[in-house]
């Protein structure tokens, strides 16, 4: 359960603290973790203590200790010189081991249960049965984060985004699949929409500096009701698929700042085809040329503005007006009139998301 990184860790401390060389071996007399060089050598010894009734015990200059978890032998100690002050040390380390069995044991029980509960794989009377038990507050208002990596299994995203909540024990971190890392994080009665967007800021930020890491980060609204925070985790995901398909400059996106994304996500593809149909009558803005759609997008981004647009585009106003004249030639839809330009821009969001759903297809 516990790594041999954080097994090696411990024990690297203790020696740098006390000088006393220790090693960790498993019931099979294999090394997981150690200070010194060819502790393999004391395979036999250790297999022949574990078959042994002593909890502790001074073999050829090493104290021996056990390790239980819940009386199941888990790991021995191996510490180095057979003096009482060697006794003690080895005696420390297999105290802090077992706490760490304990305290491992615990995240893993609770992330078992907040996976659960994001996948809503539990019944509402276990949801609150195994909170209590667990100790975790029921009626806390959480949101839920989703941060999208590039690399599957990204370890140091995860360890990153664990150091920025360590200490806080209502926060919860974990993963549901190979991309994703879900942050269920506890909202203070203080905290604004603000501060939830800071929190995000701030992950996205580390990442890209401490992990090297481009991702994306998602969240949803605030519960209040631990039942309710798979919704939380929902929105979230929305969030990062709207945002993937509509708003791919944004690295941060909030449930509750989806726009009109939102709608069209949630629209049959049915009825989106028979609405590109409606609008393009059988054409598809994949058939325009790069000049012209190039031509729309800054045309949307100027609010309609036919000099501004012009101007960015380095062209003169009236080769702007040809453009859109040919345009609604071809379409029937003139941009420079609002309830035209609206028509398109939805069109062509709609055409976006049946292209992602598509791919999500294949």
């Amino acid at each position: 359960m516990i790594s041999n990184q954080i097994l090696q860790n411990t024990i690297d401390g203790l020696k740098g603290i006390t000088r006393i060389d220790i090693s960790v071996m498993d019931t099979e007399g294999k090394v997981l973790a150690t200070t010194v060089e060819n502790a393999e050598q004391y395979e036999n010894l250790v297999l022949s203590f574990v078959a042994s009734q002593a909890d502790s015990q001074a073999i050829q200059g090493y104290q021996f200790f056990k390790v239980f978890d819940e009386r199941q032998l888990e790991y021995v100690i191996l510490a180095k010189g057979d003096s009482e002050d060697v006794f003690m040390i080895g005696k420390i380390a297999s105290f802090q081991i077992q706490n760490l069995l304990v305290a491992y044991k615990e995240r893993y029980d609770k992330d078992n249960f907040i996976k659960n509960l994001l996948l809503d794989n539990l019944l509402l009377v276990d949801i609150y049965n195994r909170a209590k038990k667990l100790h975790i507050d029921t009626e806390a208002k959480r949101v839920v984060y989703i941060v999208e990596t590039k690399n599957e299994k990204d370890t140091n995203a995860l360890e990153t985004v664990r150091s920025l909540f360590v200490g806080k024990t209502k926060d919860f971190i974990t993963a549901v699949d190979e991309k994703n890392i879900i942050l269920v994080k506890e909202v203070k009665p203080n905290e604004t929409h603000e501060d939830l967007s800071k929190t995000a800021h701030i992950i996205l930020d580390m990442l890209n500096t401490e992990a090297m890491t481009k991702v994306h980060v998602a969240y949803g609204t605030v519960v209040s009701e631990i039942k309710d925070v798979s919704r939380s985790y929902k929105e979230a995901k929305m969030a990062l698929d709207v945002g993937k398909i509509f708003y791919s400059d944004r690295n941060v996106i909030a449930y509750n700042n989806l726009g009109i994304g939102r709608l069209i996500y949630q629209l049959p593809m049915p009825l989106c085809k028979m609405f590109i149909r409606e609008v393009f009558e059988g054409r598809s803005p994949d058939d325009f040329d790069e000049e012209t759609l190039s031509t729309i997008n800054k045309f949307f981004e100027n609010n309609l503005n036919v000099s501004e647009t012009s101007r960015q585009l380095y062209i003169h106003r009236n080769t702007l007006v040809y453009r859109l004249d040919k345009l609604q030639k071809s379409t029937d839809l003139d941009l420079r009139v609002f309830e035209d330009a609206i028509t398109f821009k939805i069109a062509l969001m709609v055409v976006k998301y049946m292209k992602y759903m598509e791919q999500l297809d294949y």
